[in-house]
């Protein structure tokens, strides 16, 4: 019983450490809460909860070709990722948040694209695996001793994890929604973005230094 309860406390912490950092992801999680409603918000997070899910998986599982081709090509990585993130922020900084309302008028829909998109965004950041392994050696998750079912509940602690954080901020953030307005909404967009755009060029910039610095460019 004491195992479990270790493996409980231990993975729901690292799932709650993996969604913690406020970083692109966090940020779409506030922005989608403000425009569309905390459905919309948790939903995101639902898809980034997933995707850790995934990356965990790699880690715990001991697939040493994914870690070695990240480690190999951190840089490579770090380039796409800031492009990625970058397109996304000027996609954020010229939309009209009325817009988004409206398409969020459809319940069918809303979720399956909150997740997927959640989903995709954190996927398209794989140098979290870094986090991932030392998480997992703070907390002594997976041991060689572990049966079967203490990995599953592992595993499925971990997301409990991440879903309570994105539940919580939800919340929050859907708490002072209401002091928003459209013209307010669309202002925190282009912020939102204008932030996301920053980081993700100085994110571009030292991945290309590095990588020319690595081929022995400069």
């Amino acid at each position: 019983m004491g195992t479990i309860i270790s493996i409980l406390i231990g993975c729901v912490s690292i799932g709650i450490f993996l969604s913690a950092p406020m970083g692109p992801i966090g940020i779409l999680c506030i922005q989608r809460t403000l425009n569309n409603g905390r459905r919309s918000g948790f939903f995101t997070g639902v898809g980034a909860a997933a995707s850790d899910l995934f990356y965990c998986l790699l880690v715990g599982l001991g697939i040493s070709f994914v870690t070695d081709f990240i480690a190999d090509h951190v840089n490579v990585l770090q380039i796409v990722g800031s492009i990625i993130l970058i397109v996304y922020a000027i996609y954020m900084i010229v939309h009209n948040p009325v817009s988004q309302i409206k398409e969020s008028i459809d319940p069918r829909n809303d979720k399956w694209r909150d997740m997927v998109t959640g989903f995709l965004f954190t996927l398209s950041n794989p140098l979290i695996m870094f986090l991932i392994i030392p998480l997992f050696a703070r907390f002594n998750f997976p041991l060689p001793e572990y049966k079967w079912f203490h990995i599953i509940l592992g595993y499925a602690s971990i997301v409990l994890g991440a879903l309570i954080w994105w539940a919580v901020i939800t919340f929050f953030v859907n708490k002072v929604r209401t002091h928003f307005n459209i013209r307010s909404m669309w202002l925190i967009n282009r912020i939102i973005g204008s932030i996301i755009l920053i980081l993700s060029i100085y994110g571009l910039v030292t991945g290309i230094i590095a990588t020319l610095q690595q081929y022995h460019i400069i």
